[in-house]
Order: C-alpha cells, then sequence, then structure tokens
C-alpha cells in the first residue's frame, strides 16, 4: 500500500501544482480520475494509505466534475466507511459538488462561484433556514466563518 500512498499524493501535487499556476489542464484531471478508478476497481475506496492520501484521493474525485458518475461512486464509497471527521467532511463537499454539476441546489453551503461582479458567491442552496443545523450536523463550522474564508481566499 506504500506504493499506492505515494502515487496518490504525487498525484495530488500534481493537480496542486497545476491549479496553483492557474493553468487548467483537463489532461492532469482526466489522468488523475483514470488512475483513481483502477485504484479503486483493485482495492476499494484508498482508506487504508493513510490520512493525507485519502485526502488526495478526495480531492481528486472532487475535481471530477467531467465525471459525475465517478464522482457518484466514490461518495457511495466514502459512505460506507466509519464516519471519522474527515470523511464527514469529504461527504459533505462531494455532495455538493456533485449537486451543482447537476444544476441542482446543494446541501451543505460548500461551493462558491466567482459572480458578475467579481465577489466570490455561493452557489445556490437548499433549505437554507436549516443550513447551519446541516453543517453543524456533520461537523463543518458555522456557513459565515466558511464563507469569510472563501471570500479571503478569492
Amino acid at each position: 500500500m506504500e506504493k499506492i500512498q505515494k502515487e496518490l499524493l504525487d498525484m495530488f501535487k500534481e493537480d496542486q501544482k497545476m491549479r496553483a499556476k492557474n493553468s487548467y489542464d483537463i489532461k492532469v484531471d482526466k489522468r488523475n480520475v483514470k488512475r483513481l478508478n483502477q485504484i479503486i476497481i483493485k482495492y476499494g475506496w484508498p482508506s487504508s494509505v493513510g490520512k493525507k492520501a485519502e485526502n488526495a484521493a478526495w480531492l481528486i474525485a472532487q475535481h471530477a466534475d467531467f465525471n459525475i458518475r465517478f464522482q457518484e461512486k466514490c461518495l457511495k464509497l466514502i459512505q460506507k466507511l466509519p464516519k471519522t471527521k474527515e470523511r464527514k467532511s469529504f461527504v459533505a463537499y462531494l455532495t455538493d459538488r456533485i449537486a451543482v454539476n447537476k444544476k441542482r441546489k446543494q446541501t451543505y453551503g460548500t461551493q462558491f462561484h466567482q459572480g458578475r461582479d467579481g465577489k466570490l458567491k455561493p452557489r445556490p442552496i437548499k433549505d437554507i433556514k436549516n443550513l447551519e443545523k446541516r453543517r453543524k450536523e456533520i461537523g463543518l463550522e458555522s456557513f459565515n466563518k466558511y464563507k469569510k474564508k472563501m471570500e479571503k481566499l478569492a
């Protein structure tokens, strides 16, 4: 499993390097998704490779916007595992990402976009009056605190 761990961490580094340069290349995402899918087919969700490598696998799934079925497959696998703080977060972010990709309202308010005015705005959220309750149940910080963090990153 050390080989898989190193491979996932290398894929993560490549993903982040590409995004940090603001030079998006879908080939990187497609290559990473193809390899992660091979790993999943052979071993299942890589939950025994350490937190950092499992986080790398989740990020690859999160960035697989061109393959919603793959994102849904990963979400189902993660949901079957013991619920750690990290995995609850994976579920929230991936649930929202899939909803946004399907042009639906998100559940946890994790997904943002740049509005026409150049400001970062949350994607549409369903049942907004119960948003804080849902976020708390899954272990996420308050939406306002998260929104402020996101605005600083923009």
